[in-house]
């Protein structure tokens, strides 16, 4: 079975995407703020040089191979428009190097990795429905951030698929998890689900067994595809 860093793993859908991983019996090495069990390894993405750092740590743990990354790590946190000059752009940075900047250096990472070692490997990439519809006045910067990853994703697809190099993307609508609890009452609560034709949010291993699906069990030629997950409130 292969080795799998999952970032963001310590809740939500990064911590059910590396139960069910670790239940398929892969070797699956978790990131977080803190550590929440063994093979977490602690890294703070809004510091640059965190992802190569953990990029690095995770290469010692596993024996120098990681044959698929899993790119969940995120922030979501409002910032409106009356929020003073310094502070918008503030928020915009740490959620844009967290929500992308990190996803793109491990990415950049992982593809030289598996160029220079001649073995085929696996990104996956949990972007959001707000990376095709946009979001609410108080995330541009989430949205422009996931939809700065699908477009990232694409072109990993496009650009390494000959050399055995896979990209996969899987955009949620509403989860039901801790980050979106404040949006989620901020919107009306029950309310936005009337937007929701399947008349609830998402769970996080609904999402995780996407993830889990194109880790290990997507077929080649998906590579390059976003599996959409948003209750059918956006049908592309």
């Amino acid at each position: 079975m292969p080795t799998i860093l999952v970032t963001g793993s310590s809740r939500g859908i990064g911590r059910a995407t590396i139960d069910m991983l670790r239940h398929r019996g892969a070797r699956a090495l978790g990131h977080a703020t803190y550590a929440w069990d063994d093979d977490t390894i602690v890294a703070d993405f809004t510091d640059p040089p965190a992802p190569q750092i953990l990029w690095q740590e995770a290469l010692e743990r596993s024996g120098g191979q990681i044959d698929v990354l899993v790119n969940n790590a995120g922030m979501f946190v409002a910032n409106p428009l009356e929020s003073s000059d310094i502070g918008w752009l503030d928020a915009w940075e740490d959620t844009l190097r967290i929500n992308l900047t990190a996803a793109a250096q491990l990415s950049r990472f992982a593809v030289r990795h598996w160029l220079e070692s001649g073995r085929e490997g696996r990104i996956v990439h949990i972007a959001s429905r707000a990376g095709h519809r946009g979001d609410s006045p108080d995330h541009w910067h989430y949205a422009a951030a996931k939809a700065g990853m699908l477009a990232l994703h694409k072109t990993i697809a496009r650009a390494y698929a000959a050399s055995g190099i896979l990209s996969f993307a899987v955009a949620p609508g509403f989860t039901d998890t801790a980050m979106a609890d404040d949006y989620l009452a901020s919107r009306g609560g029950p309310g936005l689900l009337a937007d929701i034709p399947l008349g609830r949010v998402a769970t996080p291993e609904e999402i995780a067994t996407l993830a889990t699906f194109c880790a290990l069990d997507a077929p080649p030629s998906l590579t390059g595809a976003t599996l959409d997950a948003n209750g059918a409130s956006y049908v592309r």
